[in-house]
């Protein structure tokens, strides 16, 4: 590795059949941030219990939208899980956004939502509650240790995919199986 290292951000992290910590067991995590000093993330495959329906109303902003008041909010991780993080795609500048890479941007300000809600948002967004996090050299070292598995980015796991399918379709897509994985480990 270069002195820098490498930035994992924009890769999908899923978790390896044999990862047993609950709060990712099965998960799919879109890497948002990765530098020097850790990593931060947000969970894609995992419902909370709120709607963003719920969500708008707990901050004053109406929608007339019943389909964006009844999209599921993602439980994004055990980090901040009071915050909203919208993971979206599209050009306009928000107040607070981090770019994660190929057109992706993690925008954790209001104003966002309330575009959402006027029915002026980014085309493709999803809405989390929480995120994820690593310590400084953490990330790689469990990569290390088999807990993960890491693959590009992909838009359909991010925003088209049932929840259910998303953990499958991430390992899929560079060939993996995660059920054969799972039948096997042993196994010699």
């Amino acid at each position: 590795m270069h002195e820098h290292g490498h930035s994992f951000g924009n890769n999908l992290l899923i978790a390896l059949p044999s990862l047993q910590d609950s709060q990712f067991e099965r998960s799919v995590t879109l890497i948002c941030q990765h530098d020097g000093d850790g990593a931060m993330g947000v969970v894609v495959n995992r419902p909370s219990e709120y709607t963003l329906g719920d969500v708008l109303q707990q901050m004053g902003i109406s929608s007339e939208s019943e389909s964006l008041q009844s999209q599921i909010v993602l439980a994004g991780g055990p980090v901040h899980p009071e915050r909203g993080f919208v993971l979206h795609d599209g050009d306009r500048e928000w107040d607070s956004t981090l770019a994660v890479g190929g057109g992706l941007y993690l925008t954790t300000s209001r104003d966002v939502l309330e575009a959402l809600a006027r029915g002026e948002g980014p085309g493709q967004a999803v809405v989390a509650l929480g995120c994820a996090g690593w310590g400084a050299g953490q990330l790689e070292q469990e990569l290390v240790d088999d807990s993960w598995l890491m693959v590009p980015s992909r838009r359909d796991v991010l925003f088209y995919l049932p929840l259910p399918q998303r953990w499958q379709a991430a390992a899929g897509s560079i060939g993996v199986d995660l059920v054969n994985v799972a039948g096997h480990s042993g196994h010699a």
